[in-house]
């Protein structure tokens, strides 16, 4: 089959693109914007990109057209698949008719940490012996010669990243109402993408209709600590448990150690130890991702001495507290972190894993929400394990004022609660900043869902000078 991807410069366009590619079909895609880092990986799977976007892109060869949730009317290419009527469908559709009637589909869902919490519980499959197929949000080191954000198995299991985003600009419902799941975890349920939902409500719904979606044989894994994924259970269907914290939890990680760079603790099932566990991942929400990872595990066979050996050698997802470099005893990390949420328990991390350095929060309000002015209080009481805070500037400038988050109200707000914050716009200035006020042992953390204008490389280059 011959399948065209519109806007496949995406990562999940990418990613399927690429997967679709190991199954023996031929793909191709078109972007109006194409740039590293989705056009070098397109590259090395050996998958052509057509740009800028044009008609003349839909040959009568074409089989099926994957519409991608950032393509609207006008799109030359969308214009002429519709005039002609060219098999389209959206992205979620294509994943479930090519790889889940058939399988075991494991959705990871949540607001966050469900990019970490697939690659974790892909790996521990993986390692176990099961030889999933993965696709994963962000590119796990585990998989691949220098890493990937898709793994193609031949067992009967798909782990698969549930986003909770709209599908296409003809189905706004979540993607992850595709996934036909089998095993779904819905680690976490917070209000984000502002840009689709209405309110924490319409979130939620998203939310109660996947868990329509499981068979009475299935298994939904709720995360404990989180209120509104807790809540769940009394709409489920299929058997129910729980991981977190919290007392009660089917799931439980108690004696929470740090040494080292990782995390250990011993995990309880029904009150009962189940083992102890010993993570690379810092913070207490990679725990409750671990512990997610754990619990799927179990339910597809694995033992407690597999799973554990299994965590141990998982090496991580890039752009999640991934270090970039180190120039005279500077860290430089790189992080995804762009809701308040995130950006907190990054920090937070950061704190447990380095209590005595001084740490250096630098971020960019990018994505869709963080760019809102809805969150605004929320971030004034995001970055209180940071010493300094430097806010860079709105990347969605076009956003109405009234709409759009307030730098310089997050300034006076986090001076306010005492914090050393300032509003830094230009990159290179935030660059000169740090490198003249570095100390030896600074942690320095670059959140942003986005490039940040390559500070990460510019800041390197700045310390090593």
């Amino acid at each position: 089959m011959r399948m065209h991807f519109i806007g496949i410069c995406g990562t999940a366009m990418a990613t399927v693109a690429a997967l679709l590619r190991q199954r023996g079909h031929d793909v191709r895609g078109s972007d109006q914007n194409v740039y590293p880092p989705m056009s070098e990986f397109l590259a090395a799977e050996g998958i052509p990109i057509l740009s800028p976007f044009s008609a003349d892109h839909m040959t009568a060869d074409i089989d099926l057209v994957v519409v991608g949730n950032a393509v609207s009317r006008g799109n030359p290419e969308l214009e002429t698949v519709l005039d002609r009527k060219i098999h389209y469908c959206s992205l979620p559709e294509v994943v479930r008719d090519q790889f889940l009637w058939g399988s075991r589909s494991i959705v990871i869902t949540g607001t966050h940490g469900k990019t970490t919490t697939t690659a974790l519980t892909g790996w521990l499959l993986t390692h176990g012996g099961l030889d999933p197929t993965v696709l994963v949000g962000g590119i796990a080191r585990n998989f691949g010669g220098r890493g990937s954000s898709y793994r193609l198995g031949h067992g009967r299991d798909v782990v698969i990243e549930g986003d909770e985003y709209d599908s296409a600009f003809f189905d706004k419902s979540a993607k992850f109402l595709k996934y036909l799941p089998d095993i779904a975890v819905v680690n976490n349920i917070e209000f984000d993408h502002a840009d689709i939902y209405a309110d924490l409500d319409a979130v939620r719904l998203a939310f109660r209709r996947l868990v329509n979606l499981i068979p009475r044989g299935g298994l939904l894994l709720l995360g404990a600590d989180s209120p509104h994924a807790a809540a769940l259970r009394d709409v489920a269907v299929s058997p129910v448990e729980t991981f977190g914290t919290v007392d009660g939890s089917t799931w439980q990680a108690r004696d929470i150690g740090h040494a080292d760079g990782t995390t250990s603790f011993t995990v309880q099932c029904e009150g009962a130890v189940f083992g102890r566990f010993e993570s690379p991942l810092l913070g207490l929400h990679n725990v409750r991702n671990a512990l997610a990872a754990v619990a799927v595990g179990h339910r597809v066979g694995l033992g407690a001495a597999e799973l554990a050996a299994g965590l141990r050698s998982f090496t991580g997802i890039k752009r999640r507290l991934e270090t970039v470099g180190v120039r005279r005893d500077v860290m430089v990390l790189d992080d995804f972190a762009h809701h308040p949420t995130a950006v907190h328990e990054t920090l937070s991390a950061l704190r447990t894993g380095y209590p005595s350095r001084r740490i250096w929060a630098v971020f960019e309000p990018r994505s869709a929400s963080s760019c809102r002015r809805v969150f605004q209080d929320d971030f004034a009481r995001a970055f209180g394990c940071a010493d300094e805070i430097i806010i860079a500037a709105v990347f969605r400038s076009a956003l109405p004022e009234s709409e759009r988050l307030s730098p310089e109200r997050l300034v006076a707000d986090l001076r306010a609660r005492g914090q050393r914050a300032r509003y830094v716009p230009a990159i290179d200035d935030i660059v000169r900043t740090i490198v003249s006020e570095r100390a030896p042992g600074d942690v320095v953390v670059l959140m942003s869902n986005g490039g940040f204008g390559g500070i990460h490389q510019k800041l390197l280059q700045a310390l090593a000078a």
